[in-house]
């Protein structure tokens, strides 16, 4: 009895202190997965997390909310049947804006009738709320006096899949809750982002096509650590059943999930006219790509929870709520050949023909593959004639994704060993082809041409790639020295040149020559940099020839510039024939602007923009986003095209999106006022 009393005693302590640990990385974990705001250093997380695993060793106790159950374990026999408390319904849908006035309709109809027959339990006027509609599987989470005890797959709406394993592997889901009154059931979808599809595809000997497919898949596979592996994410919306609870409006429940700890996505717009709801579906579906997760849709509900309740359900939808969908952007047609095209580096990527279908409100034809390593990963080697799976996004060229599964092998795509343009023998670097010949293969010309030619670079107006193109083929043009030594006699006699063509480009040739020293190596062209690390160059050296001699070494100690970048630097300027290019430009009175140190804007320390890592995001008006970009700059702040834990503040402007909407759940700090914006930047630059 004694030896017993004494283990329990040595235990108490060890329990409380697991109890501790558990919720200090818990909290951890809710702001690093839930937040998207880390709040201790990666090294400090396992100090704490290694105790732990070793205090459940030496104890052989594991408690309920322990982080290390998240990594998954055996491998499942199967899936039980789970039954829900409560039904979980299906959308209808509204494919245009004539079925969702449809919809809009109904609702009034039946709120008129209701208030027509019961005077005095009027319903207040319908108002709405606009939630994205993800593309993943539905969860649904049951909490027991806060208690994650159960988690099952939508099924049939009243019977489920078991997948509780898998869904503890999903780090943004809580594993308990402060809300310990009852049992409640909580609804959701699980995804996995790009951006973690495109990183997983990066190393996987098997790429996943698409990130529904790798979210369901993952969710209903009987090896939680491969569910693990995937690194799902989660956001909730909806509590579908509560034994205690009741919430007046939706935007009290939101809240409730929220103070839960529960993954809100941050866009939930509200409105009391149908008219400014129908604009802002046509925002998200513009604003769609720039997601870092799929959506089909939106989805409108009615606010008040009365009034869902009078209108109630049909036998498959809820009346208070529809589904608005969006063009699908994700289709399946035949691959009908391969071509191979030639760029501005050299590099020869693959371009293929599919049999026309329509994708998201387009005829498509032509889509991407990006060099032969991407052919071979996505088992399209032997895919001619076979049906395969395509996806528009980014509103750019849509990429195929991979071969319909039991597909019959077609025709083998062949890789080209020749340059299809020049005839060159071609180079295997890692996954990409090349052409090696610069200074003969037309497409690599006629494209260095246009890239020097365009805004951001020598901004010579008037200047296009059929320019670039037929300077190529009549006045044997083949480098961008070349084009300040036309004449007007070579110009004038061109087809389509009269005078005054010709003489506006030779005076855009003439104010190109004194653009700053930043836009100048931009247009150069030079591998692996673009224009943030071509102004760090211009910047930190001040003269074209201090860039052109200096070594890998000093370069690498510049912002932004590791070792590859600096090799690539160095080794461009040591290259004899760009070096001759360059001398030419020069001798033909090209001379890159540095402004003189006098005129720099003396940067204060003391400046509200100093030191800040800034994004920008909406429409300037007063501002255009180079000017703002500039200024902003000027003041010492770092400009980033991306919202993320190290931004410090983001500047939204009108129609801002999915940037302004990640800035706020961060709790980033956010200017909305562009007079706001021009006061703090002329306060800043002492004007």
């Amino acid at each position: 009895m004694d030896e017993r009393r004494q283990a329990q005693q040595q235990s108490e302590p060890a329990h409380t202190r697991m109890e501790q640990l558990i919720a200090e990385l818990n909290q951890y974990n809710y702001h690093y997965y839930t937040l998207d705001n880390p709040i201790v250093s990666d090294k400090e997380y396992d100090r704490i997390y290694d105790e732990l695993v070793a205090l459940e060793q030496e104890s052989g106790t594991i408690l309920p909310d322990s982080p290390t159950q998240r990594v998954g374990g055996e491998t499942l026999s199967g899936f039980e049947p789970h039954r829900h408390l409560a039904r979980l319904w299906s959308l209808d849908k509204a494919q245009d804006m004539v079925s969702l006035e449809a919809w809009h309709q109904r609702v009034l109809r039946l709120i008129t009738d209701y208030n027509t027959k019961n005077p005095d339990k009027q319903l207040p006027d319908p108002s709405f709320v606009v939630e994205l509609k993800f593309d993943g599987l539905t969860l649904n989470l049951t909490y027991t006096d806060g208690q994650l005890v159960q988690a099952s797959t939508r099924g049939n709406g009243v019977m489920g899949e078991s997948i509780l394993p898998q869904v503890k592997t999903i780090q943004s889901v809580p594993l308990t809750i402060p809300y310990k009154d009852g049992t409640i059931e909580v609804q959701g979808e699980g995804i996995m982002n790009l951006s973690v599809l495109q990183a997983y595809n990066e190393t996987a000997a098997e790429p996943l096509k698409n990130a529904r497919n790798a979210a369901a898949g993952a969710l209903r596979n009987l090896n939680p650590q491969v569910t693990a592996s995937r690194k799902l994410s989660a956001y909730f919306y909806n509590i579908g059943y509560a034994e205690r609870k009741i919430f007046a409006d939706h935007k009290e429940m939101l809240q409730f999930l929220r103070d839960n700890k529960f993954k809100v996505n941050p866009y939930a717009e509200y409105f009391a006219s149908m008219d400014e709801l129908k604009v802002e579906l046509l925002r998200i579906q513009e604003r769609r790509a720039s997601l870092d997760f799929l959506i089909d849709g939106a989805v409108v509900k009615l606010t008040d929870m009365r009034t869902r309740e009078v209108l109630g359900y049909t036998d498959k939808f809820p009346r208070w709520a529809v589904a608005f969908k969006f063009e699908a952007e994700e289709t399946s047609t035949i691959l009908e050949s391969v071509s191979w095209n030639v760029g501005r580096t050299g590099k020869v990527t693959p371009l293929a023909r599919v049999e026309a279908v329509e994708l998201a409100g387009v005829t498509v034809q032509n889509c991407t593959l990006n060099n032969i390593g991407d052919i071979e990963r996505k088992n399209l080697k032997h895919a001619l004639g076979s049906r395969v799976f395509i996806r528009r996004s980014n509103d750019v060229i849509p990429e195929i994704l991979g071969k319909v599964p039991d597909e019959p092998e077609g025709e083998v795509i062949v890789f080209p060993t020749t340059c299809p343009a020049c005839g060159s023998q071609l180079e295997l670097r890692g996954a990409h082809l090349f052409c090696n010949n610069k200074l003969g293969c037309k497409p690599q010309i006629v494209a260095r041409l246009s890239h020097f030619a365009s805004r951001d670079a020598m901004d010579i107006e008037t200047f296009s790639e059929k320019t670039a193109e037929q300077l190529y083929d009549e006045l044997e043009v083949r480098d961008p020295a070349d084009l300040f030594g036309l004449t007007f006699e070579q110009l004038v006699g061109l087809n389509r040149f009269g005078e005054k063509k010709a003489n506006n480009l030779l005076q855009a040739f003439e104010v190109s020559k004194t653009r700053e020293l930043a836009a100048f190596l931009n247009a150069l062209g030079i591998p692996n940099t673009g224009k943030t690390t071509t102004r760090v160059l211009a910047e930190h050296y001040r003269s074209l020839q201090a860039i052109m001699q200096a070594t890998p070494e000093e370069l690498v100690n510049l912002p932004d510039v590791g070792s590859i970048v600096a090799d690539s630097i160095a080794g461009f300027f040591q290259d004899p024939l760009q070096r001759s290019s360059i001398e030419r430009m020069l001798d033909y009175g090209v001379v890159p602007q540095v402004a003189a140190e006098e005129e720099k804007v003396a940067i204060s320390t003391d400046s509200f923009f100093y030191g800040k890592t800034v994004v920008l995001t909406g429409t300037l008006y007063q501002l255009t986003r180079d000017d703002a970009t500039a200024k902003l700059e000027a003041c010492g702040a770092k400009v980033t095209g991306s919202v993320s834990k190290k931004t410090d503040l983001v500047i939204a402007g009108e129609k801002a999106g999915s940037k302004l909407a990640k800035a706020e759940q961060l709790g980033i700090p956010v200017i909305t006022d562009e007079n706001e914006l021009i006061e703090l930047l002329n306060e800043a630059l002492g004007q």
